[in-house]
């Protein structure tokens, strides 16, 4: 018994004592400041088509070093690609990027080109008046070619006042 005893306290100082805090930092990616949850509107020739915000994110590839997913939930076009970011100064583009909800399907919308993309942190205001981070975009559907629209909207602050 006392060995067995002797060996369960040697295997637990050697499971903890090998494991450090600072060598795993959870939550964190290279590309938190272009990374969120957005309220935006969708609009053609200044006309606001939904007459409402619907909620986009954007986050992260798994690479977390140039690039995001740009995905709108099903909210606008059911459409999520990926976009070349610069980190310096928080802008993002896509050029016939894979429209990954329709990939290996026969649709129309397999590329969208993003112009202009970019975030401006503490330049935007909530539903509420709270000062948050915007985001504004020109995008193109390849199965609506020529047609641009704006996507433009604020950070989600998480407050349920500020929801749509």
């Amino acid at each position: 018994m006392r060995k067995i005893i002797s060996l369960s306290f040697l295997a637990a100082v050697i499971f903890f004592t090998s494991c450090k805090k600072e060598d795993f930092n959870p939550g964190t990616t290279n590309l938190q400041k272009t990374s969120n949850n957005w309220w935006v509107t969708l609009s053609f020739d200044g006309t606001d088509i939904f007459g409402t915000s619907v909620l986009l994110t954007t986050y992260n590839t798994a690479d977390d070093k140039d690039s995001i997913w740009v995905d709108d939930l099903g909210n606008i076009d059911g459409f999520k690609c990926k976009a070349k970011v610069n980190t310096t100064n928080s802008t993002f583009e896509a050029n016939k990027s894979n429209n990954v909800y329709y990939d290996g399907v026969n649709y129309l919308s397999k590329h969208i080109d993003i112009e202009d993309g970019k975030i401006l942190h503490m330049a935007g205001h909530s539903k509420s008046g709270v000062i948050t981070d915007s985001i504004n975009m020109k995008i193109t559907f390849s199965d609506d070619p020529g047609d641009q629209y704006v996507i433009a909207g604020v950070a989600r602050t998480g407050l349920v006042e500020d929801d749509y």
